[in-house]
């Protein structure tokens, strides 16, 4: 029986196949674009929420692929979980200059696409979570050049929390979030030789908390 991840990862698998991100292949499917971010596979309370039979019958339509295909991807996922068993949990990583480049993200702040490298992580993270390496000295003091930073999607964010913010127009910057309405955006440098920021809300894409870095 294949579990909810295992489901969960071979439509990703499909997705990767005909070149889509998730939200891509959820477009061509005529559902919602979001309908398949990692943000979508869980309730607001933890339970797994899973494809219904109408998704997976408009994935095959829009893909071309038959059922043999999707079993065949479905069983191809159920063997690399396995695989997986007893091993170190390992994250995409990405440098924060490539994080600006378009194709590595979803809409939700999750990572997709090709690029990334995978590096183990002692812990077991959560679903969605990577990596992104600190590169030059924008946030000293706190964080060094060679520093990698875990951020983890779909946290929830509270004043406070040190941040990693994506704007519409692609700049990707860690940052501390003083303040956060339905309007506006305020957030602290890291570095105090760097400006304090303030942003519409129609400036960010996303926002996602930095829960772990490596000093």
């Amino acid at each position: 029986m294949l579990s909810h991840d295992q489901v969960w990862a071979a439509i990703d698998a499909l997705a990767e196949r005909h070149s889509l991100s998730a939200s891509g292949l959820a477009k061509r499917a005529g559902l919602d674009s979001t309908a398949f971010n990692k943000s979508k596979r869980h309730s607001a309370d933890g339970r797994p929420r899973w494809p219904s039979t109408e998704s997976l019958a408009k994935i095959m339509d829009a893909t071309g692929a038959s059922l043999d295909e999707l079993l065949d991807v479905m069983g191809a996922a159920r063997v690399a979980t396995r695989s997986m068993a007893g091993r170190v949990p390992a994250i995409p990583l990405l440098g924060f200059a490539q994080a600006g480049a378009g194709g590595f993200f979803d809409d939700a702040g999750f990572p997709v696409g090709q690029g990334w490298e995978m590096i183990d992580f002692p812990h077991s993270p959560a679903d969605g979570s990577y990596a992104l390496k600190v590169q030059g000295n924008s946030m000293l003091p706190l964080y060094r050049d060679g520093d990698v930073l875990i951020v983890q999607p779909g946290a929830t964010v509270r004043r406070g929390d040190r941040v990693v913010v994506r704007t519409a127009g692609g700049e990707v910057m860690a940052k501390v979030l003083v303040r956060q309405s339905s309007g506006q955006i305020e957030l602290l440098s890291l570095n105090p030789d760097h400006p304090n920021r303030q942003l519409a809300a129609g400036e960010v894409e996303w926002i996602a908390r930095i829960v772990w870095a490596s000093q």
